[in-house]
This record gives C-alpha cells, sequence and structure tokens, in this order.
C-alpha cells in the first residue's frame, strides 16, 4: 500500500483472540486486512445509519409543520386496521 497511515487500536482481549484466529486460520493475511475489511462494513452501515437519521429528521419537520396536534383513538384505528387486514385476506381467497 503506498498511502498508509499507521495507528494503534485498542482492543479487550476476546477480540485480539477473534484478530489473531481470523489470521492465523488462513482467512485474512494480516492484522491489518481484518481491520479494513471491518472498516468498509462499518463504512457502509454508517452511511445507511446516517441516511436513517436524515429521513427521521425530515419526518419529524414534517409532523411539526402540519399543524397542531389532535387526540387520536387507538382503538378506532386499530378496529380499522384489523377491518382493512381482514378484508386484504378475504380479497386474497
Amino acid at each position: 500500500m503506498a498511502n498508509v497511515e499507521k495507528i494503534s487500536v485498542s482492543m479487550t482481549p476476546q477480540q485480539a483472540d477473534l484478530l489473531r484466529d481470523a489470521v492465523s486460520s488462513g482467512a485474512y493475511a494480516s492484522n491489518s486486512e481484518v481491520i479494513r475489511e471491518a472498516l468498509r462494513d462499518w463504512t457502509a452501515k454508517w452511511e445507511n445509519r446516517k441516511g436513517d437519521i436524515e429521513r427521521l429528521r425530515r419526518a419529524w419537520e414534517e409532523g411539526k409543520a402540519s399543524g397542531e396536534p389532535v387526540a387520536a383513538d387507538f382503538e378506532s384505528i386499530r378496529m380499522e386496521a384489523r377491518k382493512a387486514l381482514d378484508t386484504a385476506r378475504n380479497n386474497g381467497r
């Protein structure tokens, strides 16, 4: 690797054992290779999470901008949902 930066990483003994096992099994050539793969996986997960956070922020703002809150009758909402589910099930037969 032409352009690399060395850093130090602290981990639990169990994590260190897993790292060494991955390399000694031949699945990875080095500890660095294991860490780089873990970072690639984490990066993809982080990008998804950032998108989720942004969608939640937009939904929150839309909710606040939608007007004054009104009380909801959860029992009637539940009954409507059950009726819709029953209808969908019956139409599927």
